[in-house]
């Protein structure tokens, strides 16, 4: 006697229905998470390579800015203005000083059109701030004000956090020929702003 078997997904006599065949999986989550670790992996990179780039900006403006800070910082005055009974005076917490600067073109400048305004901070108070070009302003004779432009110029101050007694020194540029009047500071994109006449 000859065994005769079902066409393939029958029934089986005895057995019943064949399992049925496996899905086939698909590679699409591989490729979304890959993708998304790209795109992480990417940012992480942007973000070492700015803090590397501003670290060695920064590096150089402390430089650069300790000999102008150690000759305006012991005036003359100092001894004579504290009495022995009188309380010192209170110090701004923030202390802004700019004066005029020559533009020192960058090579991601477009073009010579542009104000630059040297700016000292000093962090007077007992918690560290933040610094950075984006919380500048430039305010000049006509009263327009003028944003900072990143890049512009050489000397950019840096993006630093300074501690307690710490300065740093660095270009605000605006886009523009105009004469600066006032440079305005702000702790943070919506902190309280301080202004400095432009010397």
């Amino acid at each position: 006697m000859s065994q005769q078997f079902s066409p393939p997904g029958q029934p089986q006599p005895g057995y019943g229905y064949p399992p049925p065949p496996q899905p086939k999986k698909s590679n699409a989550g591989k490729i979304v998470g890959f993708s998304c670790l790209g795109i992480v992996g990417c940012i992480v990179l942007l973000g070492v390579v700015g803090a590397l780039l501003s670290s060695g900006s920064s590096d150089k403006t402390a430089k650069e800015s300790a000999p102008a800070a150690a000759a305006p910082s012991a005036p003359a005055q100092a001894p004579e203005s504290k009495p022995s009974s009188a309380a010192p005076e209170k110090k701004a917490a923030v202390d802004v000083v700019a004066k005029k600067t020559e533009f020192k073109k960058s090579i991601i400048a477009q073009g010579d059109e542009y104000t630059s305004v040297s700016v000292t901070i000093t962090n007077n108070s007992s918690k560290p701030i933040n610094v950075n070009p984006l919380y500048f302003a430039i305010t000049d004779t006509n009263g327009t004000k003028h944003m900072a432009e990143l890049g512009a110029d050489e000397d950019q101050i840096a993006t630093v956090e300074l501690a307690p007694g710490e300065n740093v020194t660095g270009a605000v540029t605006g886009k523009g020929a105009f004469t600066a009047k006032t440079v305005t500071y702000t702790d943070g994109l919506i902190g309280k702003g301080i202004r400095a006449d432009v010397s």
